[in-house]
């Protein structure tokens, strides 16, 4: 159902919006929703919540599969002489760490990006909305300039909150004993060793909130842009599978832009090639060292599992969204 002109589009994965005394669509019917702004903002945070985890324990093996190929360095520099397995692509990976530790390996680091979820969905979708106003600079109306302006702030606020989870979650998915240590138990070492600072729970900053804010400028940019421009389709089945293959493009165009600074991020965050020695500090200095050693590709290290993750991940993130969301209007209002 199309929303008046007078209303601000809805960001993506979100259902439509009720105001204090204006119906919500949701499977195409409309039902009356006195809603106020805190109980509605409540809803959010608890539709974002549960998308955010269903997202996460169906699609954590690809993220842990993605970290694993972009901390490992060429064969020959590092991994022959210290024993460790190389991993020769997707497939390759997910069958080696079945074989070598088990199937659980697959949801090492799960718990921290299950913990973050929560305030990651909350903090973005909230910045989103609550600055695309300030970013239309006297247009009556969101551009796509509004959009990635909005969408690069809200994912670079998102990544302050959620950095000291990635770090924890880095060095699980990159310990590749059998023998699987708590999130708390990997927490306390490393801010036992490191501390809470740049150089300890909070390393790498600097590129997780590259890797967010692009991410979400590329992907709001274009998402809103091209959906506002594709025709809407009055069959709700049609209709759906716009938005779904919309969102995987965009979800597809910003990994090609962001991944750079998450490859930067994992050699930061993970286990350094040399203990004792810290070869990745910086951002960019760790994008300059990989592309200096190991070749443009490198920046693209674990690319295609990305893709996988973010595709038919998006898809759920919207799914479970919009039906959670529609139920918690319709239910408890």
């Amino acid at each position: 159902m199309t929303a008046p002109a007078s209303e601000p589009a809805p960001a993506a994965g979100q259902a439509p919006v009720a105001t204090e005394n204006q119906p919500v669509a949701t499977s195409g019917a409309v039902t009356p929703v006195p809603i106020s702004h805190a109980k509605r903002a409540l809803f959010q945070v608890m539709a974002g919540g549960s998308a955010g985890f269903l997202e996460v324990c169906i699609m954590q093996p690809l993220d842990v599969v993605k970290t694993r190929i972009q901390i490992q360095a060429t064969p020959t520099a590092t991994a022959t002489a210290i024993g460790e397995l190389h991993y020769n692509g997707v497939f390759d990976c997910f069958a080696k760490m079945y074989r070598n530790e088990g199937i659980s390996s697959y949801w090492k680091g799960i718990l921290p990006p299950i913990l973050a979820e929560t305030p990651k969905r909350a903090i973005k979708f909230l910045v989103f909305e609550q600055t695309k106003p300030i970013f239309q600079f006297g247009s009556p109306t969101p551009t796509p300039l509004t959009f990635s302006l909005a969408g690069l702030t809200a994912g670079t606020l998102e990544a302050i909150a959620v950095n000291p989870f990635e770090v924890v979650k880095v060095a699980q998915q990159a310990d590749r004993q059998k023998k699987l240590l708590s999130t708390f138990e990997v927490a306390k070492g490393i801010v036992k060793k490191d501390g809470l600072g740049l150089r300890g729970l909070n390393k790498g900053l600097t590129a997780t909130m590259g890797r967010n804010g692009v991410f979400n400028m590329v992907y709001f940019g274009f998402y809103h842009s091209v959906k506002n421009v594709v025709p809407e389709y009055k069959d709700g089945t049609l209709e759906f599978l716009r938005k779904v293959t919309i969102g995987f493009l965009a979800g597809t165009l910003a990994c090609f832009v962001n991944i750079p600074f998450d490859v930067a991020k994992s050699r930061i965050q993970g286990p350094q090639p040399q203990p004792g020695k810290v070869k990745y500090r910086g951002t960019l200095s760790s994008m300059a060292i990989v592309y200096r050693e190991e070749g443009f590709r490198a920046l693209y290290k674990g690319l295609v599992p990305k893709i996988m993750r973010l595709g038919p991940g998006g898809a759920i993130l919207l799914l479970v969204f919009e039906y959670s969301y529609g139920y918690l209007l319709n239910n408890y209002s």
